[in-house]
């Protein structure tokens, strides 16, 4: 199922191994960096697998013998698999077509300036993005209930001025799945959900529209 809001066209992919889902992507970008194709946000969810960023180091992967793959984004380890909602933005930056550098820290705010507003949408309005180098995503706060907690992810790469990879929001997901890993590398903060948050069940299906509403963000 596809859309397009305000010239960015939305595809829903449903639940997609993260291998076949990384060939769309870079089917998709190379499409994209060529003008054959409008800027595309792929919406989808994983089985369940873990993904290592260039910048992730030994100590932050399982000790289990759990299987990784790595990848070429930026970042460090993380998960995803049933009840995220992972969104690949393949979106052509302002400037790509001038050959002057593009501003991929613009784009990254613009990412989490989406989650946040998702987030308060749907109920969670203390969550934020910190200014803590290391820190991308968006936190829920330490409070009495505990330390801060991420409850969505960023991880992202640009290539010839397109990019790729992208987002992650906890929905409803096991969070179990974090214990076997150094989510992100940040060892003194937790992960949770906007289930765990809000105290109800909150769904991908449930998240999925309100993520489309707000995509124009990424187009700043």
């Amino acid at each position: 199922m596809s859309s397009t809001i305000a010239e960015l066209t939305s595809i829903r992919l449903g639940t997609i191994d993260y291998l076949a889902a990384w060939d769309e992507q870079r089917r998709v970008h190379e499409a994209v960096v060529n003008g054959e194709r409008p800027d595309t946000v792929l919406l989808l969810e994983h089985p369940n697998v873990y993904t290592a960023g260039k910048r992730t180091e030994p100590w932050d992967r399982p000790t289990d013998g759990t299987p990784v793959i790595d990848v070429d984004r930026g970042g460090k380890i993380t998960w995803h698999g049933p009840g995220q909602l992972v969104g690949y933005p393949i979106i052509k930056l302002p400037g790509a077509d001038t050959g002057l550098p593009v501003d991929v820290v613009a784009f990254v705010r613009r990412t989490e300036q989406l989650m946040v507003d998702v987030c308060h949408e749907l109920g969670l309005t203390t969550a934020q993005r910190v200014e803590i180098k290391g820190r991308s995503g968006v936190w829920v706060p330490a409070d009495e209930r505990g330390p801060d907690r991420k409850v969505a992810a960023l991880g992202l790469r640009v290539s010839r001025g397109v990019t790729q990879h992208g987002f992650s929001i906890n929905c409803d997901c096991d969070l179990s799945a974090y214990d076997r890993i150094v989510p992100c590398g940040i060892r003194d903060a937790g992960t949770t959900s906007l289930s765990a948050e809000l105290g109800r069940q909150v769904t991908v299906a449930e998240v999925l529209p309100v993520v489309e509403r707000h995509l124009p963000t990424l187009l700043g």
